[in-house]
């Protein structure tokens, strides 16, 4: 294996694990960490599908318990059956509008500049969430109806523009909607299982010809582990620091990282605008 390319796919694999989950978009940093390491073209978009697939197994991993226990007591549990009702409520609307655009977003979107003016919008956003005054309807997930599942879906769904964060979206939402932030994040988890899983898969069916070429697999293996290692660590990290901080260092993140690549942009010093992810 190719020392340099090895450094590349272990890189991306552990942005794609830190980011994955934080609402700070995991897109975004990947197109322009990619951009800058010229880790682009079909070996690129075959690799991002093997990391996103290494991030989701770490969630479901992390909440097995639970997902077991839901699993088990479908048949018979109403809880079980109402969690299940909820995530997929919540699962459509990012399915009907990203098979709908995902096209035209891919083509126009995918590139650091829109990145970076997505992460400083959404960082501006998360700060008056914050700040609004949060009214509790929703403590745990097992107490949301059909219709906070459905906001939360709908909110989901502006994930579509890269860098404005699928996490961001849904956990910022719960917050609009009246769900308390353990609940926030924690359905924002558990959304993301189908909803990435739908989207890897339809993503490797439209690139199946890509994975044709078995020398990849070495840093395709390297890439998938560091992604879900780092996403573990990073859920883990993140379930303790929301019991006790709010979403704002993020929100600061964001707006600080999206300006500099703007800056950067603006100033010459990188051409973004025309770099594709």
């Amino acid at each position: 294996m190719d020392l340099w390319l090895a450094l590349q796919a272990l890189i991306l694999g552990i942005v794609e694990g830190l980011t994955e989950f934080l609402p700070i978009s995991s897109t975004g940093h990947q197109i322009i960490i990619a951009d800058l390491l010229g880790f682009v073209g079909d070996r690129a978009k075959a690799f991002n599908i093997i990391i996103q697939l290494g991030a989701i197994l770490a969630v479901v991993w992390e909440f097995r318990q639970r997902i077991f226990g839901v699993v088990v007591g479908l048949p018979t549990q109403r809880q079980a059956q109402r969690f299940t009702i909820n995530l997929l409520i919540a699962f459509l609307p990012a399915v009907v509008l990203g098979l709908t655009f995902a096209g035209l977003i891919e083509h126009w979107l995918f590139n650091p500049v829109t990145v970076a003016s997505a992460l400083v919008v959404g960082g501006v956003v998360m700060l008056w969430a914050e700040k609004r005054e949060h009214r509790i309807e929703v403590r745990t997930v097992d107490e949301m109806s059909w219709k906070h599942a459905l906001k939360v879906g709908c909110a989901q769904c502006l994930a579509l523009i890269p860098g404005t964060s699928r996490s961001a979206s849904t956990i910022i939402g719960g917050l609009l909607f009246g769900l308390s932030r353990k609940a926030a994040t924690e359905f924002s988890f558990f959304l993301a299982m189908p909803t990435m899983v739908g989207a890897a898969a339809y993503s490797g069916y439209k690139h199946r010809a890509l994975f044709a070429n078995g020398g990849d697999l070495p840093i395709f293996a390297l890439g998938f582990m560091a992604s879900f290692v780092f996403a573990m660590l990073s859920v883990r990290a993140l379930l303790r620091f929301i019991a006790s901080h709010s979403y704002a260092v993020f929100a600061w993140y964001r707006i600080g990282f999206g300006l500099l690549i703007l800056a950067t942009w603006r100033l010459g010093v990188i051409d973004w605008s025309t770099a594709q992810g």
